[in-house]
């Protein structure tokens, strides 16, 4: 019987440590997992911050060439390189207001509402039907 009590004791200490580096083994395993998932955020993102920063550089650049197009020089030279008879605006043409848009066109719009309620006031009357009385 003190054979069967030592072979017990070594069972065991083997299942244990079998358990031991299988525990271990998956830690391990998923620390591997994890720093790959980490390294392809970072490569990612990295991706994305330089197609950011080339889209960014592409809008800065069709400003420029936005802003260039748009000065009155280049203008009258494309007025005149395409035949479009175009003229600058003179003042009169050009209305400057000084005062909030909105309520300007809601003044305007709500005007005859307010006009029509200012014209004629007349006293309510409430009369009682006869089934009251």
């Amino acid at each position: 019987m003190n054979k069967t009590d030592k072979n017990a004791f070594v069972n065991q200490l083997l299942v244990y440590t079998l358990v031991m580096i299988c525990f271990s083994g998956s830690i391990g395993l998923g620390t591997v997992w994890l720093r790959h998932q980490i390294s392809v955020t970072a490569n990612n993102t990295k991706f994305l911050e330089q197609r950011i920063a080339e889209t960014e550089r592409h809008m800065s650049e069709l400003n420029t060439q936005m802003t260039e197009e748009q000065t009155i020089t280049v203008l009258n030279r494309r007025n005149a390189d395409w035949s479009l008879g175009l003229v600058q605006p003179r003042e009169p043409q050009v209305v400057r207001v000084n005062e909030s848009a909105e309520r300007r066109l809601a003044a305007r719009n709500n005007a005859e509402v307010f006009a029509a309620e200012n014209a004629t006031v007349a006293p309510v009357r409430f009369r009682l039907p006869t089934i009251y009385r």
